[in-house]
């Protein structure tokens, strides 16, 4: 039963149009259609370390043998080594620094020059630093890149000979080779002037001069990395993507023999081979018309599940349109994501829908649509066979996980358990292919990371769509429960005693629900509002009287069987008033169905003995119960309101009370209609009487002759 307990008649009479059910879904199987790449698929499928199970497989013509990404870093590093990082000369910097150096000496000298320097000559110490900064300037001064240090070894400590490289210096388009062990750093040309300064002797103040000259040592061997990224492209193109070649006959794989590393390579390289091919020469017509055969064939599989199992989806032609457009959405997602060659797939969050799904309608129905999409999916994706199994297995822990909706926090705990699901598979899978623990690179978990992150966004999804389709989830069944709602909290106030009796309705009604199988959120929101309308007249209502004013005394039997029945249709105009889900107000209209106010029913009868009387005005307007949840609400209702008038409630007479009541529903035929069998209405009796006899609550009796009977119309 979906959780959607929608009117199977109202359903029909509402979304029969069968043109537009089968318009949305050819549209959505063209939709998929197009999104597909459109080249023929390579027929065989094979992993690592597993055995060949074709025949023998004989190279149809040459064909160059592909290099794996391992072989490709490791050109890609040899490559990169060969290229020297590019320096320019900056000769303006030198000039301008030397400059200002003849310029502030002699400033620097007066404010410096007390009298142990009256007697030294200005000219020399000016012509000392000149000659120290041209030196400098000449070897050049140059900052150390990272990059290029210790560029043999990365893992190795960086020392002072590690650190020196080569590298290329272009100056009025001259390029030159030289050696950073050749070129001044700022601190090594400190260090020089200072060393040439303490072997100086024409200079007294060594340490004045050095401290000064420290003021105008800059880099003038500028680091161009745009033009060193150019040159590095340049190299890198031109790595070979191939090596070898497969000759036309040679034996590629033997039947029933591992398929090794080198085996592996080569049916990739075919694979590729023959994609390429197939995609210039391949028919696309005939390829995009096998591709609309078996998605039709997937999608007329779902409309038959639905039509058999899920008629009240079936027939709504708003929540066919709700399934076709997520299919195709996230299909689509998947077909961008590999046109765009995005590092992973797993990135996408294909969990998501299966548990939108899940929460909108019922395990059964995402786990149809799940194994669709993934179906569908294996038909472009590549390495389908480790996608399939990964989002299968994820999709239905993710299924699973939230079986019961009862708390918001439960999202966050199914999207840890999906992860640790597909860290468990991708390991699994890794081993079995390759046999070693080496293989598993804890990079490769990220993208599953990064997906369950993004499966989150499933919950404001669900919100959407039920505000957009008028859907009703489990999210919005847990809002409605609250107690402390506006319209259960002025049930509180104006009809208590009706309160509690919905509370222990609700109790009764969850506790079947859960035992047979069904909704309990479901019928827990219906129980606590099924009884609404009786805030409008609480007192002629026997559980709100407090005092031994019994109103009915002064009404006639028609008169005040017209007031009890007249809470069912007062309760259907509040809810809607108040917004409330049709799944809900479905519980209003049902809980009584067409049973009788049988107490004024049989006054009427006693004081009118002659009079023809006419049963509909005793008879509540119905509808009866459609689904397992209504059926088991107005079992419990009525239980628990007789229970009430019990004088003596012992075991014995609540048993024969509760099976009175039942067998009285079922005599009446007020189950004929929903999907609930015999098994399950005894198994809901049982429930009741175990419930019931720890309750003992019992109802005060009316007065002036109305003490009795009719409780059980309430």
């Amino acid at each position: 039963m979906a959780k959607l307990k929608i009117n199977y008649v109202r359903g029909k009479n509402q979304n029969n149009s069968f043109l537009i059910k089968f318009a949305m879904v050819i549209m959505a199987i063209v939709l998929i259609c197009i999104f597909l790449p459109k080249q023929p698929r390579f027929r065989y499928e094979f992993q690592k370390g597993k055995a060949w199970n074709h025949d023998n497989l004989v190279s149809p013509y040459n064909f160059a043998i592909l290099k794996t990404q391992e072989e490709l870093n490791r050109d890609r590093e040899q490559i990169l080594k060969t290229v020297q990082p590019i320096y320019k000369l900056n000769s303006s910097a030198s000039k301008e620094q030397i400059d200002q150096f003849n310029t502030d000496i002699a400033e620097k000298w007066q404010i410096s020059n007390m009298d142990s320097l009256a007697q030294q000559d200005l000219d020399v110490y000016q012509s000392v630093g000149n000659a120290l900064l041209n030196y400098v300037y000449s070897r050049g001064i140059i900052s150390l890149n990272n990059r290029y240090q210790n560029k043999g070894n990365p893992s190795d400590k960086i020392d002072k000979t590690q650190s020196q490289y080569n590298f290329t210096l272009i100056h009025e388009n001259i390029a030159q080779q030289k050696n950073t062990a050749d070129i001044f750093t700022i601190e090594s040309a400190n260090q020089y002037i200072q060393e040439s300064l303490a072997k100086n002797n024409k200079i007294d103040r060594k340490r004045w001069l050095s401290e000064i000259l420290k003021n105008y040592i800059t880099i003038n061997f500028i680091f161009d990395e745009n033009l060193t990224n150019k040159v590095e492209q340049n190299a890198l193109a031109n790595i070979s993507s191939t090596r070898g070649v497969v000759q036309k006959g040679e034996l590629i794989a033997e039947k029933d023999k591992i398929i090794s590393n080198e085996t592996y390579q080569k049916l990739e390289s075919l694979r590729k081979v023959f994609e390429d091919e197939a995609r210039i020469s391949g028919n696309q017509n005939y390829v995009a018309f096998g591709q609309f055969i078996m998605i039709s064939l997937c999608v007329a599989l779902l409309m038959v599940f639905l039509y058999f199992f899920r008629e009240s989806i079936y027939y709504n032609n708003r929540l066919i349109f709700i399934i076709m457009i997520v299919i195709v959405a996230m299909l689509g997602v998947l077909s961008w994501a590999i046109s765009m060659k995005i590092p992973s797939l797993y990135y996408i969050p294909y969990c998501s829908v299966p548990i939108i799904f899940r929460v909108l309608f019922d395990t059964r129905v995402a786990l149809n649509i799940h194994l669709l999409m993934v179906l569908i999916a294996a038909l472009f994706v590549p390495n389908s066979y480790e996608f399939v199994f990964l989002q299968f297995i994820s999709g239905m822990v993710s299924i699973y996980s939230i079986k019961t909706l009862v708390k918001r926090e439960q999202f966050l705990i199914s999207s840890l358990i999906i992860l640790a699901t597909y860290i468990i598979a991708y390991v699994g899978l890794v081993l079995t292919r390759n046999g070693s623990l080496n293989s598993i690179y804890w990079s490769d978990i990220v993208p599953f990371v990064v997906s369950v992150g993004l499966t989150l966004l499933a919950y404001p999804l669900i919100y959407a769509f039920e505000r957009l389709f008028g859907i009703v989830s489990d999210l919005t069944l847990m809002e409605l429960t609250n107690s402390n709602s506006r319209l259960l909290r002025e049930l509180s106030l104006k009809a208590p005693g009706t309160f509690q009796h919905s509370l222990q309705v609700a109790n009764l009604a969850e506790a079947a629900i859960y035992k047979i199988g069904g909704n309990p959120l479901l019928v827990r929101a219906g129980a606590l509002y099924h009884d609404i309308g009786k805030m409008l007249n609480p007192l002629f209502f026997i559980e709100n009287q407090k005092t031994g004013t019994n109103p009915h005394a002064e009404l006639t039997p028609e008169q005040s069987a017209q007031v009890i029945i007249s809470h069912v249709h007062k309760g259907i105009e509040m809810a809607k008033k108040n917004l409330l889900p049709e799944v809900v107000i479905d519980f209003i209209r049902t809980h009584h169905g067409t049973t009788r106010v049988d107490y004024f029913y049989n006054m009427f009868i006693k004081n009118n003995p002659d009079k023809l009387v006419d049963e509909n005005i005793f008879r509540y307007p119905g509808p009866v119960p459609f689904s397992k949840e209504t059926a088991v609400l107005m079992m419990a209702d009525s239980v628990e309101a007789a229970s009430r008038a019990l004088k003596e409630p012992t075991e014995d007479s609540i048993n024969k009370l509760v099976d009175k009541i039942i067998d009285y529903k079922i005599t009446q035929r007020q189950f004929m209609n929903a999907n609930i069998t015999m098994r399950d209405i005894t198994e809901v009796s049982e429930i009741f009487k175990s419930m019931l006899k720890s309750i003992y609550h019992v109802r005060i009796d009316y007065d002036v002759n109305k003490n009795k009977g009719w409780q059980q119309s309430n």
